[in-house]
């Protein structure tokens, strides 16, 4: 499997940007797909997932602000990212989870988006 990304980009404060990844290979009945984001010298966090149920869940910070949906048809998964922040400032990472019947649960990473805010 492999995961595509694109958008991101640099915006002022208040801004909006969309990112969007598409997944292509096999892609199993359990799985999830979402976004994470690593700021310079911090870890990697959740930011936002949607399982193939259609269940979602966001960190606190971006709740109200991003919106992410998914086509299962496609294989995509898009963030769109509403009054952004200095702080949401970051390298974002397209994430795909799913239960592989012979591997178990395996996980598959974008190779990352830059989005910068601007004051």
């Amino acid at each position: 499997v492999q995961l595509v990304e694109a958008g991101g980009g640099t915006v002022q404060a208040g801004g909006s940007l969309r990112l969007s990844c598409a997944a292509s290979g096999t892609i199993f009945g359990i799985n999830a797909m979402g976004w994470y984001r690593q700021a310079p010298g911090k870890q990697r966090d959740l930011v936002a997932a949607v399982t193939s149920g259609g269940s979602t869940n966001y960190t606190d910070s971006v709740k109200g602000r991003f919106i992410i949906s998914r086509d299962h048809a496609k294989n995509t998964v898009l963030l769109q990212m509403n009054s952004l922040k200095v702080e949401d400032t970051a390298v974002y990472y397209c994430h795909l989870g799913q239960l592989s019947p012979r591997e178990g649960y395996v996980d598959v990473w974008g190779q990352g988006t830059l989005v910068t805010v601007s004051s």
